[in-house]
């Protein structure tokens, strides 16, 4: 089942879109809804989801001095208030939430008072601001940043570099996929549109 679901989620967790894989961390099976609070769902697929940290892993974190995000986080483990839940499965959940070069996720400009509630509320609630996801998120940034300049200065092809990092590749894509698409922009919706509809 996690196979499939990571599969479907070209290897991204589906909360923090971290590479477990490239990490050394595992997956588990998330339930977007809570059981708890859900409990009707508990075996629905349409509510499962490939989430990063295995329970093995909390450990890991603990001792590196890092708290849990994605599914372990604290706030996803108690109750979650569905007024204010943008679910992984709702196609534009990506809409709410803008990258910084320093690391942090914040709620996108322009969003109406509700849904930057709506994103402050997942921000807390998933931990997706933790120090450990802003240092590796930065990371990624000052890579994505370094590659361009160095594209730019030598004329080569930035739909090339940009396919690398959002278009599969042995069914997979490389991580912080919507941070990454933000990045690029337009550019990067250009070769979604020819090379990736399915994730344009």
């Amino acid at each position: 089942m996690l196979a499939y679901l990571l599969d479907e989620q070209y290897g991204l967790c589906c909360y923090s879109e971290v590479r477990a894989d490239l990490l050394g961390f595992g997956h588990h099976i998330e339930h977007v809804q809570n059981k708890s609070q859900h409990p009707q769902l508990t075996f629905a697929y349409q509510n499962l989801a490939a989430s990063a940290l295995s329970s093995d892993d909390l450990g890991n974190l603990k001792v590196q001095g890092h708290e849990a995000f994605g599914g372990h986080a604290v706030g996803k483990q108690t109750s979650v208030d569905p007024t204010l839940f943008v679910s992984c499965h709702q196609s534009d959940c990506a809409r709410y939430f803008a990258y910084l070069s320093d690391g942090r996720v914040v709620p996108r400009a322009g969003l109406d008072a509700q849904d930057a509630a709506k994103a402050r509320y997942i921000i807390q609630l998933l931990n997706l601001d933790s120090p450990y996801l802003k240092a590796i998120r930065q990371e990624w940034w000052d890579e994505l940043d370094r590659l361009f300049a160095e594209h730019q200065a030598k004329n080569w092809s930035l739909p090339h570099l940009i396919a690398l990092d959002i278009t599969p590749a042995g069914g997979k894509v490389s991580p912080f996929f919507s941070l990454t698409r933000q990045f690029f922009g337009n550019a990067a919706e250009d070769v979604l549109a020819q090379q990736a509809p399915q994730l344009a």
